[in-house]
């Protein structure tokens, strides 16, 4: 059985933290170095739901993609509900690893998993990473759709394909358009506009659009936009993740077991359509 820091050099291999961005928060938020570990739960959200399913579960390592405190604390006092899910954690000797903009530009990554899902080509990174000789790495996806769909049918894809929420799928252009090539970005991504018109995709999957953002790059050119919520573009990463560290075990001969919860962490909780609106 491998101890914690053991696995934590092979997760911080596979994700290192010095790629993450600098206002990120990133790594190792508790646990005991020589703990051994020998089942761990990958997830999106480090919160109470998620915390409890990991002592359900009797792991010894929770990995999430979100981080725990971005914005730093003064207190893991049991009174906020950050603080309540650290004394959960630290009680039932379980440690939380966070691997987030560290694993969005990674190879593979978030966007490899979501285009994964999509049943997409990816053929690049959408922002490549400087750092990186081989072109891989970097944030979202550039891809291709083979065979070419319309625009309708390609949004329902992403809704049977992606785990199911109370937004579903937003869709934005004509949905009877052809599409052949698709940018992705896990979580929030309209900061790539930019690089997604630059790009001269036909679509472009992300979460998190806002009005503003949306409007002008519909605007600008006939680029579709599929809308997912952030949750739901962000957790195959954790059956890739599961995968990957899977691989390592059976490698290292550790033994671990791998665990991805299924604990649906998206904020929103239900959805109501409206109506046809009237048209003055």
């Amino acid at each position: 059985m491998p101890v914690l820091s053991e696995v934590i050099a092979a997760l911080e291999a596979l994700w290192p933290p010095e790629r993450a961005e600098q206002w990120d928060a990133v790594g190792t938020v508790c646990g005991e170095p020589e703990a051994e570990i020998g089942r761990v739960l990958f997830a999106v959200d480090p919160v109470q739901e998620v915390v409890d399913e990991a002592v359900q579960l009797g792991a010894d390592l929770l990995v999430t993609h979100h981080p725990l405190y971005l914005r730093g604390t003064t207190t893991v006092s049991a009174g906020t509900f950050k603080g309540r899910a650290v004394h959960t954690l630290i009680k039932n000797d379980i440690a939380l690893h966070v691997a987030h903009t560290n694993a969005d530009s990674a190879d593979p990554g978030v966007s490899d998993a979501l285009a994964g899902a999509l049943d997409l080509r990816v053929t690049g990174p959408l922002v490549p990473d400087p750092a990186d000789p081989s072109g891989r790495r970097g944030l979202g996806r550039l891809c291709e759709l083979d065979p070419p769909m319309s625009l309708g049918e390609f949004a329902e894809r992403a809704a049977k394909r992606l785990p199911a929420t109370a937004q579903g799928i937003r869709v934005a252009g004509d949905p009877e358009r052809t599409i052949r090539t698709v940018a992705v970005c896990g979580g929030s991504g309209d900061s790539l506009f930019d690089q997604v018109r630059a790009a001269g995709v036909d679509a472009y999957v992300t979460a998190d659009l806002r009005h503003h953002p949306a409007s002008e790059a519909r605007a600008h050119s006939p680029l579709a936009l599929v809308d997912a919520a952030h949750w739901a573009t962000e957790w195959p990463w954790t059956e890739q993740a599961a995968a990957q560290l899977d691989e390592i075990s059976d490698r290292h001969g550790w033994g671990l077991r791998t665990h991805v919860s299924r604990t649906v962490t998206d904020p929103w909780t239900a959805h109501a359509a409206s109506s046809a609106p009237n048209h003055h």
